[in-house]
């Protein structure tokens, strides 16, 4: 690792391609034929190979969880403030594996890739995904690397509920479910936030009925719109109070740096113009967002979102989908978090208590809403750290 890298940094990572010649069949009955997936890993794995762990995914994150893409990048992996030598998932420990879920776009098969059926862009032809489809993908990726079990599967918002699924498809795959931030279904509330999202995309005069990579352009307004829309859900009022205020934007001096101070200096336009550091802030997002996300994988992951819901094949009982899971549950929420409130959360620790099974809960008490759970919040650290300690002595003790 390169001296430029902090202590606690995995330093710099090469992404892996994975090919899958053996068709996957999806949940809608349609089927992939052939498929990349693209992994980082992290950490060693250790000789019986029971020390890996596998990080699942929000929306629009990808296999870049932790360290630097390059020697000159200077910005880490969207979950660096919890893997790394000595953090929360602790690589010194664990063998860490991220990777792209299908339908992505940083690397795994998605509708920016090439149908090898037609030679041109999947597209909005490529199929919709659900969670239980990831997860299989997961499953084979797992086979690839000799891996026969988890010792843990850990994941945060979209990635919690990846995380049920595995424990409910999956029971003798995984020792230990990590699931942050998430909900054993979405609420009504939930889907309607992403069918906005989602509208905004199809009704951008560039989105060309998906086909926009063919016209050589994007739905750029779409996009900008969706994520401005989004990234209002996963900040909570209190979070937005204190990196905004009420202040006027310094339009000269705007900047990142600038996003969360409160500047004060500027006249208002009395117009339709940008005054408030917060308007800001959204179109900064937007537009960096919209540049680097393909708007068929953001319709493909909100689809996902909106369907996941196990106790579908249950009679409507989640704790019945529960009943053959066979690993120790970590649940954990965050006070402010409002797109998946803790009583989402207690839910599922409520069903996973009536089907016997064994559960740790948490509430943390965060300002910074369902964004918390990418942050080093102290205590959230904390109880994540020592929760994957007892897993660690749990391999240390079984081995010995």
């Amino acid at each position: 690792m390169s001296d430029s890298f902090p202590t606690d940094s995995v330093g710099l990572v090469e992404p892996q391609v994975y090919h899958f010649d053996e068709p996957l069949p999806l949940r809608s009955g349609k089927s992939i034929p052939a498929y990349d997936l693209i992994v980082e890993t992290y950490g060693t794995l250790n000789p019986d190979k029971t020390n890996a762990i596998l990080i699942c995914h929000a929306l629009s994150s990808d296999h870049h969880a932790a360290g630097f893409n390059s020697a000159d990048n200077t910005k880490p992996g969207w979950w660096d403030a919890c893997i790394g030598p000595g953090k929360a998932i602790d690589t010194n420990l664990f063998h860490v594996v991220s990777l792209n879920n299908l339908g992505g776009c940083s690397g795994s098969t998605g509708p920016a890739s090439i149908n090898p059926l037609t030679g041109k862009y999947y597209g909005p032809d490529f199929p919709v995904i659900t969670v239980r489809d990831w997860v299989l993908s997961q499953v084979r990726l797992m086979d690839r690397l000799g891996i026969a079990k988890w010792a843990a599967v850990v994941g945060g918002s979209l990635g919690g509920m990846q995380v049920l699924r595995w424990s409910i498809s999956y029971p003798e795959r995984l020792d230990h479910a990590v699931c942050i931030a998430a909900a054993p279904k979405l609420s009504a509330q939930n889907i309607a936030f992403n069918e906005v999202a989602r509208h905004s995309i199809t009704s951008d005069v560039n989105f060309h009925k998906g086909r926009y990579l063919e016209h050589d352009t994007y739905p750029k307004q779409g996009l900008m719109l969706a994520r401005m829309v989004g990234h209002i859900t996963y900040l909570s009022d209190s979070a937005m109070r204190a990196k905004f205020g009420k202040s006027l934007s310094d339009l000269e001096q705007n900047s990142t740096e600038n996003f969360g101070r409160d500047l004060r200096s500027g006249k208002l336009s009395f117009g339709f113009n940008i005054d408030f550091q917060v308007e800001s802030y959204l179109h900064y997002q937007g537009e960096r967002f919209s540049e680097n996300f393909d708007a068929n994988t953001y319709l493909l992951m909100t689809k996902a979102l909106d369907y996941f819901d196990p106790s579908v094949d249950y009679e409507g009982d989640l704790s019945k989908a529960f009943e053959k899971s066979d690993c120790k549950f970590f649940v954990l929420s965050f006070s402010t978090d409002w797109r998946f409130p803790p009583e989402r959360s207690r839910e599922i620790v409520t069903d996973l208590l009536k089907a016997g099974k064994q559960v740790s809960y948490i509430e943390i008490e965060a300002d910074q809403g369902h964004d918390a759970f990418l942050l080093a919040i102290p205590r959230y650290i904390d109880a994540l750290s020592a929760y994957l300690k007892k897993v660690h002595k749990e391999l240390v003790d079984d081995a010995s």
